[in-house]
């Protein structure tokens, strides 16, 4: 079956993935098909580059990601980074001094070198990267902004998501993009005009494909510029409800294969 379709842009955490961080064996099919008949896959992520390996080692040939919200376009194939849009020091100065102003219980961790270091405060709550050797607890606040960062993150014990999503956004304003993806108040935040569809864009255009031939799927906040990009934006049935909102269409949920079902649909699979 023919399809408009150029290629798949798939969010990976409540999307592409099992809860419990697994590619099902019927999605790794799907996409090795697709592959097969020239159309390629994306990952696009908040993740960053560090945290891709888990992924790839379910795969037959690791795909190319925009990581960290779209600030790291990444190659898996050179371990090359294609492009870095990262805060400045300047920026970052700026921003912190602004949170800890409007959030006097705010956390603040950073990632850095293009997303393989990870550097956080005393007050940061670590719920994952502990043994990693990427990971560094900073002693202090002033070593967050000594260096760009491919995003910012902001954490608050005193709010919901929704709620500390809302209030960084007024507290920013058009100083940097902010936005969320996951179901604590964690907030994370980028260089103006840097998010997931800005680092599509930029390797769709290198790779001559069109915004119309993109089809994307995503659950978080984070997905929405990706999903109003793309030429066909899919939510998956797990969704938040602003993407199911805004979305084309709405898929099966992440545990029940949403993605390679709609894929298989699409594509005559």
């Amino acid at each position: 079956m023919h399809s408009p379709f150029r290629l798949v842009a798939s969010d990976i955490d409540g999307t592409l993935i099992r809860d419990d961080g697994t590619l099902s064996s019927r999605t790794i099919d799907v996409l090795d098909r697709l592959r097969d008949r020239g159309v390629p896959a994306v990952l696009v992520t908040g993740r960053p580059v560090r945290w891709l390996r888990q992924l790839y080692d379910q795969m037959a040939e690791p795909l190319p990601a925009i990581c960290a919200n779209g600030a790291v376009v990444y190659d898996p194939d050179t371990d090359e980074i294609l492009r870095a849009a990262p805060l400045s020091v300047e920026l970052l100065l700026d921003v912190t001094k602004r949170l800890r102003e409007a959030v006097p219980d705010v956390a603040l961790a950073v990632e850095v070198e293009n997303g393989r270091s990870f550097w956080y405060e005393e007050n940061w709550p670590l719920r994952w990267d502990v043994e990693h050797q990427a990971v560094r607890m900073l002693s202090t606040p002033e070593e967050l902004t000594t260096a760009p960062a491919v995003k910012l993150l902001a954490r608050s014990a005193q709010h919901g998501p929704d709620e500390f999503a809302e209030l960084v956004s007024r507290t920013l304003g058009e100083l940097a993009e902010a936005t969320h993806s996951s179901s604590s108040a964690l907030v994370e935040i980028s260089a103006a005009g840097v998010t997931k569809a800005a680092g599509l864009a930029w390797l769709c255009e290198r790779e001559g494909i069109d915004a119309a031939e993109v089809v994307a799927f995503g659950d978080m906040p984070n997905d929405l510029p990706l999903l109003a990009w793309a030429g066909r934006s899919v939510a998956m049935g797990n969704a938040h409800p602003a993407v199911k909102e805004v979305a084309d269409e709405v898929a099966l949920t992440n545990d029940e294969d949403g993605v390679a079902a709609y894929l298989e649909r699409l594509y005559g699979l």
